[in-house]
């Protein structure tokens, strides 16, 4: 029998593309941590054939079946009714879970309504599994040697569930091998590039190691992941192979697994009690929305200046009239005035400034959408560098922002 995992996921919201299906994502993320395979996730409609299927399907190869969805009150949810004919079940009153539907609601100051009583009613042959933050509890079931665990669809409640009961129970019985896993980030090199610089590296991995690039806007991530019988061996081995890549594109990673730019950057400005300001064009204000989303960032930033305008420019951060004319607002003399003046202007240590033409319209044959300079003034002058992102808007946006924070970044090591 295999140990994989399947994970289905109940609603038509999902398929729609009204909700994203976050709970996957979630328990993937989390059972995979933990060295446990997933087989397959699937979607499916609030049917009663649908989720039939699903569970069929899913029998026949898989060791664990994860559900989440459909045990709301209503009648769209029809997962309890479906989980009876499956396992040849009756729905009986839990006491204990009609109390703490009745304490739940008494707490928030409502009536127990005879829907929010249905909750109460699960089948008589599953294992209840409590839920503290919600009113649906999870049931458990096994059949024919595969377990399956079905669950509410709010996150919060599932979430619950899982590292409760379901992550500890699981792991115990599908006792996976050991499992070393570490996300090297990286920005300011293409996957194909990046791929054909750490060819070498990648061809000499051991064995029982694997390599991934998750490339997105401005940076690739690369998960180095390892499935062995000793966990400590793994490690020293994975921390081996990190201190090669490092050796072979050093300044290109930025960091590793959940880190950030604006984290990285905040700590390199507060280290070295340096402030900075920023003075955004078309990233109206990312940046400096990114950076003050880090707690104590009121200790090494300032402030910002979002000149969307050539009058703001002007007046503001007082950009040459005529430099604005000859050269544009998207050019290396005015995105340099743009750095240097917001410095002086707020007496910062070091200064951002992007402009660019974000899309989808206002490209030029010499300037077209995706066209961003990025300027930083600091202690040792000025410099500035113009990139050509894309033709897509939110990501050109996404893109400068990074890299302004990257430029900040190298400047700073």
């Amino acid at each position: 029998m295999s140990k994989h995992i399947d994970i289905i996921s109940i609603g038509d919201e999902l398929l729609i593309g009204q909700v994203i299906n976050s709970n996957a994502t979630w328990m993937g993320q989390k059972l995979s941590s933990l060295g446990m395979k997933i087989n397959r996730m699937e979607a499916v409609a609030d049917t009663r054939d649908a989720i039939t299927n699903a569970l069929e399907n899913a029998a026949r190869n898989a060791r664990v079946v994860l559900v989440t969805g459909g045990l709301g009150p209503t009648k769209d949810d029809l997962t309890k009714e479906v989980v009876c004919d499956f396992f040849d079940s009756n729905l009986v009153l839990d006491e204990n879970v009609r109390r703490h539907v009745e304490i739940f609601f008494e707490k928030r100051g409502f009536d127990l309504t005879k829907l929010n009583f249905w909750q109460a009613m699960v089948p008589d042959n599953c294992q209840v599994i409590p839920n503290a933050v919600g009113t649906a509890p999870g049931m458990h079931f096994e059949k024919d040697n595969v377990h399956y665990l079905f669950m509410p669809g709010v996150p919060m409640e599932m979430k619950h569930i899982m590292e409760s009961w379901a992550l500890p129970f699981f792991k115990e019985l599908c006792q996976p091998e050991a499992f070393v896993q570490k996300t090297v980030l990286t920005h300011g090199m293409g996957e194909s590039f990046l791929a054909d610089k750490i060819e070498g590296w990648e061809s000499e991995l051991p064995e029982k190691f694997s390599l991934a690039y998750l490339p997105s806007p401005g940076r690739v991530r690369l998960r180095i992941s390892a499935r062995g019988d000793d966990e400590q061996d793994l490690q020293r081995e994975l921390d081996n192979q990190i201190e090669k890549l490092h050796a072979e594109i050093g300044l290109l990673i930025y960091g590793y697994d959940d880190d950030t730019l604006e984290e990285l950057v905040g700590k390199l400005l507060l280290k070295n009690n340096l402030s900075l300001s920023t003075a955004e064009s078309c990233t109206g204000g990312m940046i400096a929305q990114k950076i003050t989303s880090i707690a104590g960032s009121s200790q090494y930033f300032k402030g910002s200046v979002v000149a969307y305008s050539n009058e703001i420019k002007e007046q503001i951060l007082s950009v040459r009239f005529e430099d604005l004319e000859k050269y544009g607002a998207v050019s290396e003399v005015v995105v340099l005035q743009m750095a240097e003046n917001m410095r002086n202007m707020y007496s910062t240590d070091y200064a951002l400034a992007v402009s660019g033409i974000a899309g989808p319209g206002g490209g030029t044959p010499e300037k077209p959408v995706g066209t961003v300079w990025i300027s930083i003034a600091g202690p040792q002058g000025s410099k500035a560098q113009k990139f050509l992102f894309g033709g897509e808007r939110v990501r050109n946006i996404d893109w400068a922002y990074q890299t302004a924070l990257n430029m900040l970044r190298l400047e700073l090591l």
